[in-house]
């Protein structure tokens, strides 16, 4: 059995600014007149679910719906709430991560649930292929809370962060806590590195 981490998303409250670990993978923040709304799409239903969870716990209104390919998509409805985290991720109309940007523990664990998933005993958090001048940043952002990855699949259409080494997917797990369901699992960093 693992040591316990009181240092993991179960033990910070959710706030609206956890949803920056969405818009570090590949979603987007779009601002109107009624607010910002924050939206996602992902592979697996599971995942939409759970972001729309994690969504709701924060206290805004969220819904899972389909893209027009028929993916799941998470959204939160337009709100004012969310407008510092639009203007924070956004130079213009270009996605930029804010200077000096630290991961919350939450906004790691959506970044997980949004594009995360296991890669040969090694670790990948999905970018924004369409946002590539975020990409160094975030790995620098991983590394100020004690996790270097490696910039991988840059030329193509699927851009990471790979983590690998025992103690780096350990200190992640520990960050993100336990899946939060059984379908989450394979996707999930793993407890324990042999």
């Amino acid at each position: 059995m693992g040591q316990l981490s009181f240092f993991s998303a179960e033990t910070e409250e959710p706030a609206y600014s956890d949803l920056a670990g969405l818009l570090a993978a590949h979603g987007q923040a779009v601002r109107s007149d009624s607010g910002t709304r924050v939206s996602i799409v992902v592979r697996d239903r599971w995942r939409a679910e759970q972001i729309v969870e994690e969504m709701r716990a924060s206290g805004l209104e969220a819904e899972v719906t389909a893209s027009d390919e028929g993916t799941p998509l998470a959204r939160t409805a337009s709100c004012h709430e969310l407008d510092a985290l639009h203007e924070a991720w956004s130079a213009g109309a270009v996605k930029a991560m804010p200077a000096g940007w630290i991961p919350s523990y939450r906004a790691l664990r959506l970044w997980v649930i949004a594009s995360g998933h296991s890669d040969a005993g090694r670790y990948q958090l999905g970018l924004d292929p369409h946002a590539p001048d975020t990409h160094a940043a975030l790995a620098t952002a991983l590394m100020r809370v004690g996790i270097a990855p490696t910039l991988v699949g840059t030329r193509g259409h699927s851009p990471a962060l790979r983590i690998a080494g025992h103690r780096r997917l350990v200190r992640l797990h520990e960050y993100v806590g336990p899946p939060p369901n059984a379908a989450a699992v394979p996707d999930w960093p793993p407890a324990d590195i042999h």
